[in-house]
């Protein structure tokens, strides 16, 4: 089975316009102003689909959807994070967990959570946790300028080829059939199939032993140079 672990981070300030809805993991958050950002601003989506796309090596969230085109103006990022995970597998990977940890000030992050979490998980498809932060008052965080989130996500896939026909990762290169040549890096193996004494056989171990005896290292023992 091969893994894959990715981090993913994303921040976003405070909207000036008070009527933005503040909106975190698809939950809305009523009577508190939203992020600034050319999407809903939803920082923690944003953040589970980067570390997807980073464990799965598909690049990041603004080379898939650029904040330089209209068509995502005010796009609804759970819509975005859904696109991800169907970019993911079809790449070969399921998803094992997200976990998330979210830097806020404000609003308070623990009577959400739990909808924040199923939201995510129903997306995601597979067990997303969030975690609340302060900034304890450092910096803009502390100064509850912004949200900021960090996460981390972790694959898992077959062994067998990818989509694009490369054996996967963890699995051992096929030999040659029938050559029985012995692999790079074997030479014992290939001094004990023509039937040369190995290193430390009885023939050789007197020599080397006397080597030995007179403090020189013997040739090729790897001693320091």
């Amino acid at each position: 089975m091969r893994m894959r672990v990715g981090n993913g981070f994303d921040v976003h300030r405070f909207s000036d316009d008070p009527t933005r809805p503040l909106v975190l993991g698809g939950v809305t958050f009523e009577g508190e102003i939203g992020l600034h950002g050319h999407s809903d601003a939803d920082v923690l989506t944003h953040c589970v689909a980067e570390a997807l796309l980073g464990a799965a090596g598909l690049g990041d969230l603004g080379s898939h959807f650029p904040d330089t085109d209209e068509r995502f103006a005010g796009a609804v990022s759970t819509d975005l994070l859904a696109e991800v995970v169907s970019l993911v597998a079809a790449d070969g990977w399921s998803v094992a967990n997200v976990d998330c940890s979210v830097i806020a000030e404000r609003p308070k992050l623990a009577p959400a959570r739990s909808a924040m979490q199923e939201s995510l998980s129903a997306l995601v498809g597979a067990p997303v946790t969030v975690k609340g932060r302060r900034a304890e008052g450092i910096g803009g965080l502390g100064r509850a300028e912004g949200i900021a989130c960090f996460a981390s996500a972790l694959l898992v896939g077959d062994d067998g080829a990818s989509r694009d026909g490369v054996p996967g990762e963890g699995a051992p290169a096929a030999s040659a059939p029938g050559d029985g040549a012995p692999g790079e890096g074997d030479p014992a193996a290939g001094a004990h199939d023509d039937g040369a004494p190995e290193l430390g056989d009885p023939g050789d171990s007197a020599p080397r032993q006397a080597a030995t005896d007179e403090g020189t290292p013997p040739a090729g023992t790897g001693g320091p140079s």
